[in-house]
């Protein structure tokens, strides 16, 4: 793992912007490019991160800057908040720009309730939906509620959560606000290895452990009441649903797979690179077709595993609730994917204006495309398209909308949560689990976790803090502020 400095120069731009000037010698064909105030960025001086940023920015056929959003991180080969554009006929496509756990993504649902007209029922609340909603490593037993055979599991990487709807697990309007209506086109089911296979079988509609959540929430702040009402946000102390999870072991073993090939494809192409861990291949050879079609299975399965969450959670509110999920508003907002590469077209406005196809690498950044782009949904294309940005536990999250800035600037990107800034050995050493469960029921927060480990890993102070984070995208205009959420009752695995 490259573990060292960034020993190349820093230059701000301005209050929000730092550039990495390209450095040939070091193998640089672009620059890097930081979005970040003050303390955000010296907090980040000698970490490693940095110079994945540089690294980043040696791939053949990048186009533009290697970006870093303000919640990114140390990641594997790319860091964790990097953006990287690849030309789609002379570039490369790497899994380290996409992730382990692929299209990793937030879902949010809104309601028709109210915080204190639910507070009398939370307790039960939480206790019963982490009754029923598989959590943990594997969820709990190994196993979620959907049962699947082979056969069915290769329509759910092909189809998404569409697969998940036509089977009875949420509602077809769900898909209307999904990125990609949760089905992202040129999966293969038939290149997936046995072993992922396996692995994918028995997770659907299972929440996992370690950052991934289910978090019921409370809308604390409105910034754009226009723009919050078309989300359905309408007033301070309406209630949400936040879920966060991914493609699971599946996508897991999905990228190792990939990794494997990729270290082979880099030998056979003679492909000079600064860090093992970028490995990639050239996107039109078969080895990175291969791996965008594996990828595309992987990202259609987290779709249909937040289709399946989603829906578990209405029927958990139905029964607490003892009211249809359609009469208590439970409509979903967005679901955006953090984990994923895709091929878009964008202007390149530093070069006359021309429009290229580009594969756009976002690992733990957030799609965020400004407004009048045919990808967001029709009910939203005049606002730009939601970003869901989960911060930690004890905070909050917030709710963005993409701008015209992103698209000039960020290939439509922007951040996709807080970001950590303490390693999960490091949190653990700092405080047990057991102190945080009190201070954040001292918070009036309820907290359902399977081990008390994963709370002191999540710990609030392992991460940066969200409104700086998300304040530095709204200054750099990035994306913008629509709507800030408390944390009422979380699900942890």
């Amino acid at each position: 793992m490259p573990m060292g400095r960034y020993e190349g120069r820093v230059e701000q731009v301005d209050a929000y912007r730092w550039r990495l000037p390209r450095d040939e010698g070091a193998g640089m064909r672009t620059d890097g490019l930081v979005y970040a105030d003050e303390r955000l960025m010296a907090d980040m001086v000698g970490d490693p991160a940095l110079l994945q940023v540089r690294n980043v920015a040696c791939l053949p056929g990048i186009v533009g800057p290697s970006l870093a959003m303000p919640d990114f991180h140390f990641g594997y080969g790319f860091p964790i908040g990097g953006v990287a554009a690849e030309d789609a006929e002379e570039g490369v496509i790497s899994p380290g720009g996409v992730g382990y756990d692929i299209n990793c993504g937030v879902r949010m649902l809104r309601t028709d309730l109210d915080r204190k007209q639910l507070a009398p029922r939370m307790q039960e609340l939480v206790d019963t939906l982490f009754a029923s909603v598989p959590a943990g490593v594997g969820g709990r037993k190994g196993e979620g509620d959907v049962r699947l055979a082979v056969a069915e599991l290769r329509q759910v990487l092909r189809r998404g959560a569409r697969w998940a709807v036509e089977n009875g697990h949420g509602w077809p309007e769900d898909l209307e606000v999904t990125e990609e209506r949760g089905e992202l086109a040129g999966a293969e089911p038939e290149l997936m290895s046995s072993r992922a296979l396996e692995r994918g079988l028995p997770q659907l509609g299972t929440l996992g452990s370690g950052n991934h959540f289910l978090e019921v929430q409370a809308v604390d702040q409105i910034f754009d009441e226009p723009a919050a009402a078309a989300l359905g946000l309408e007033a301070v102390g309406q209630v949400t649903v936040m879920i966060h999870s991914g493609s699971r072991g599946l996508g897991h073993q999905t990228c190792d797979d990939a990794l494997e090939q990729m270290q082979d494809a880099v030998r056979t192409y003679g492909m000079q690179l600064p860090d093992r861990q970028l490995a990639c291949a050239p996107v039109g050879s078969p080895e990175g077709q291969a791996y965008f079609a594996t990828m595309a299975c992987a990202a259609n399965y987290a779709w249909a595993n937040r289709q399946c969450l989603a829906q578990a959670v209405r029927d958990v509110f139905e029964r607490v609730l003892r009211g249809s999920a359609r009469a208590l508003g439970m409509r979903q907002v967005y679901d955006v994917a953090h984990n994923v590469a895709k091929f878009e077209e964008h202007e390149l406005s530093a070069e006359g204006g021309e429009v290229r196809r580009l594969c756009v690498h976002r690992k733990g950044a957030t799609r965020a495309f400004g407004p009048g782009r045919p990808e967001v949904p029709a009910a939203y294309r005049a606002w730009g398209q939601p970003v869901i940005v989960p911060g930690d536990m004890g905070t909050a999250s917030y709710v963005l909308l993409g701008t015209e800035t992103a698209m000039r600037e960020t290939w439509g990107s922007t951040c996709h949560g807080a970001g950590r800034q303490l390693s999960r050995a490091a949190a653990v050493r700092r405080q047990r689990g057991g102190q945080v469960f009190a201070r954040l029921r001292a918070q009036g927060i309820t907290v359902r976790a399977v081990g008390k480990q994963t709370l002191a890993e999540e710990a609030p102070e392992a991460y940066k803090d969200v409104d700086r984070v998300v304040e530095a995208c709204h200054g750099a205009g990035i994306s913008r502020k629509v709507a800030r959420l408390v944390p009422l009752g979380v699900i942890k695995g």
